[in-house]
């Protein structure tokens, strides 16, 4: 049905950086680089392309009597990195989604940078939201695509979002089968080690410079057990010194033996191989800078760290040492990072900028076991040190997921390092990010530990365990958990009156805070009850224009109004609005702001008149102050055009629509969600008028334009749809 005239779609929410529609084919996600002389393993791997043409594949480690973590290292996510790359290679795809599956926050990070560079906008909403529209969309569209989980922790972390569509494949590596028990539909697929064919060929291929190098090769590859990780590291080791295979396994009995002295199980050959390596990284980088390098490495995530953070302040002068200068100690930073490659230790993918480190997961666990007590403390402040300085050096957002994992993988390795003396500020860092980016879900969780550890460990009186409960609170709301967020807003408001006294700017706080939560959970009077004690106070404690108190004042405005006290909430805003123009000019933001506020009040008492000349003030100060199509100024002029269109005065609502409609699409792009939004508006408009022509041409640009970015069933294409064909046929 054809919208009304009465009731217009809501005005369009500009959002967002602008950014540029999407080019297919699309790929999302950092692919792992392959390794040097990688094996497609032709005789000890599935053939991935007939496996997942019948349905979703999990490549999984082979099960061992004695897994001790060490049988994880198979060679999967290789595997799994050589078929995407394959797949894109050859164009059979037009959407590749690279996972990092190791939480639900990498994951919905994943799915909504997914969601960002196919609609060309910073998503709108909660992450969730946006990850079950983009789930939505790899289920009916035409397009083909190929979305890998890579290390997935935790079946129920993708059970809601697991793509069905027939036009796609879905591939997993995981750690067991245990981790993807229960996906629909699942073909476990288990990987163990080289075939001695395949081993032997990619031993011969690491050492093609020197043939005698490859002396004693078979009985290598035997003690080995043909393992991928211990192959590359033996090899590695072998191809950067004078050694042959012979002596190699000279080295690595005489290693194994002085191990197995500590530990009389059965030795995984990885378990000697990595500490062969680290000897070779020593000698050519002698010093220590190499050992303390494969510590930081060890301490973050290995599913691609920006190689940026081993050359900051905090981190080089840790692995340099104190007595080198900031500028040699980067540059002898980056050299160990080079020496470890070399050694086999670990990864560095320079093809991206800032290149990605990469690093076994595994691996980690056994150097981070080896580190001397005092070395690793020295370690967890100097890579914390260097996650924040990397966030704090600018506009960090596409880095931002490799962070928050880093900081993460730092978080539970340290123990309670990163509370001695109060909450890291890296801690609260990582949460704020999660906020950034509408993790709603994974930030209720992560606010809700820090403040029970905060608690615990500091006591409910420190300001770190204040500002946890606040960021907690904060979390509760925008997660829409609207019941936990009265009640631990009530928490707070109490513990703080108890601790700080009733007239505590920091309570006042929590108490117009506590009102404004009230109100998204419609305790209406409530609300009004609270707000009105806490305007009081603040009038009484700070003065009537205090920051504050004019804070407190707008709160209580927006009670009334929601709890249809009209009258009131338009003195209380009238009143406001002549302090921030007084004290801050008419073309300040919080002025606008107000007088929007303003504007809509007189909207609800039912004043028009009132409502558009205060929208037109507000149109024009926002014009002058931030520019005819900035996004607030285009969000203006849209609420303008529909409260016109809701006065009937059609003729300056069209002109205004068209506007709107314009600024969108020279700003955001023809196929912008905005853009089609308003082009809907527009369409809606000249269909009130009887313009038939006119509102058909524009449900067919939006049909057109939004058959590009939007699934099939997205709401704003079906009314597009439906509506067109309520005026044509069609």
């Amino acid at each position: 049905m054809v919208a009304s005239s009465a009731s217009p779609p809501a005005p369009a929410e500009p959002v967002g950086p602008l950014l540029p529609s999407a080019t297919w084919p699309v790929r999302c996600g950092v692919v792992p680089p392959l390794a040097d002389r990688f094996s497609t393993r032709p005789e000890s791997s599935p053939d991935l392309l007939a496996a997942v043409s019948r349905g979703p594949v999990a490549l999984v480690p082979r099960s061992t009597a004695a897994d001790d973590g060490w049988v994880q290292c198979c060679g999967k996510t290789q595997l799994a990195a050589y078929f995407a790359e394959s797949q894109w290679s050859a164009r059979a795809v037009d959407l590749l989604v690279w996972v990092d599956a190791t939480s639900s926050a990498s994951i919905l990070s994943a799915y909504s940078e997914a969601g960002r560079v196919l609609t060309g906008a910073s998503p709108t909403g909660d992450a969730q939201s946006v990850a079950a529209g983009l789930a939505r969309w790899l289920n009916q569209t035409d397009r083909r695509w190929l979305v890998v989980f890579d290390d997935l922790a935790d079946a129920d972390m993708v059970r809601e979002l697991w793509p069905t569509g027939s036009r796609g494949h879905v591939l997993v590596t995981a750690s067991s089968s245990a981790a993807v028990a229960g996906l629909p539909g699942l073909l476990v697929a288990e990987i163990g080690p080289f075939s001695p064919r395949e081993a032997m060929s990619y031993l011969v291929g690491r050492l093609s410079s020197d043939p005698d190098q490859r002396r004693g090769a078979m009985d290598l590859i035997e003690d080995l057990g043909c393992q991928p990780l211990a192959l590359a590291q033996a090899t590695a080791a072998i191809g950067s010194s004078w050694l042959t295979c012979i002596d190699y396994r000279e080295r690595f009995v005489r290693r194994s033996s002085l191990i197995g002295q500590h530990d009389h199980r059965t030795l995984p050959p990885a378990r000697v191989t990595w500490t062969l390596s680290l000897d070779s990284a020593d000698y050519l980088r002698p010093g220590g800078a190499a050992q303390s390098c494969l510590v930081l490495a060890a301490l973050l995530d290995g599913h691609g760290v920006p190689a940026s953070a081993f050359t900051t302040p905090g981190a080089s002068s840790f692995i340099a040492g104190a007595d080198f200068d900031a500028g040699y100690a980067g540059q002898r930073a980056s050299n160990a990072l080079q020496t470890l490659e070399q050694a086999g230790l670990l990864s560095v993918d320079r093809t991206r900028e800032p290149p990605a480190v990469w690093m076994n997961l595994i691996l980690q666990q056994a150097v981070l076991a080896a580190t001397p007590a005092a070395m690793f403390e020295q370690a967890v402040q100097a890579a914390a040190a260097a996650l924040l300085e990397i966030w704090s050096s600018g506009d960090v957002r596409p880095l931002a997921p490799r962070l928050r994992a880093s900081a993460e993988a730092l978080r539970r390795a340290s123990g309670g390092l990163l509370w001695a003396g109060g909450c890291h500020p890296l801690l609260l860092r990582t949460g704020r990010s999660l906020d950034e980016e509408g993790l709603a879900g994974p930030g209720v969780d992560y606010w809700s530990e820090l403040a029970g550890i905060s608690d615990r460990v500091l006591g409910p009186d420190h300001d770190d365990s204040y500002t946890l409960m606040e960021r907690l609170a904060a979390g509760y709301v925008a997660a829409g958990r609207s019941a936990d967020a009265v009640a631990w807003s009530k928490r707070i408001m109490s513990d703080w009156a108890s601790a700080l006294g009733a007239d505590s700017p920091r309570t006042l706080t929590a108490r117009i805070r506590l009102g404004r939560v009230l109100i998204t959970a419609g305790l209406l009077d409530e609300a009004v009850s609270v707000l009105t004690d806490a305007l009081t106070d603040c009038e009484r404690i700070f003065g009537p224009d205090h920051s504050q108190t004019q804070e407190a004042r707008e709160e209580l405005a927006a009670a009334d109004l929601a709890a249809g006290r009209a009258g009131t909430a338009l003195r209380i805003y009238r009143r406001t609005l002549s302090q921030r123009e007084r004290e801050s000019g008419a073309q300040d933001p919080a002025t606008i702001a107000t007088r929007k506020k303003l504007a809509q009040a007189y909207l609800t008492e039912g004043k028009t008149k009132e409502a558009i000349s205060q929208y037109k003030r507000a149109l024009s100060d926002s014009e002058r102050g931030l520019g005819a199509d900035h996004p607030e100024t285009l969000r203006t002029r849209a609420s303008l055009a529909s409260i016109y269109q809701q006065a009937g005065r059609m003729a300056i609502a069209l002109q205004q629509y068209e506007l709107v409609r314009d600024g969108t699409s020279r700003v955001l792009g023809a196929d912008h969600h905005d853009t089609l939004l308003a082009e809907i508006n527009l369409a809606a408009a000249y269909y009130a008028v009887g313009r038939l022509t006119d509102a058909a041409n524009a449900y067919r640009a939006v049909i057109r334009h939004g058959e590009r970015v939007l699934g099939a069933g997205d709401p704003l294409l079906r009314s597009a749809r439906e509506n067109l064909a309520a005026i044509t046929g069609e």
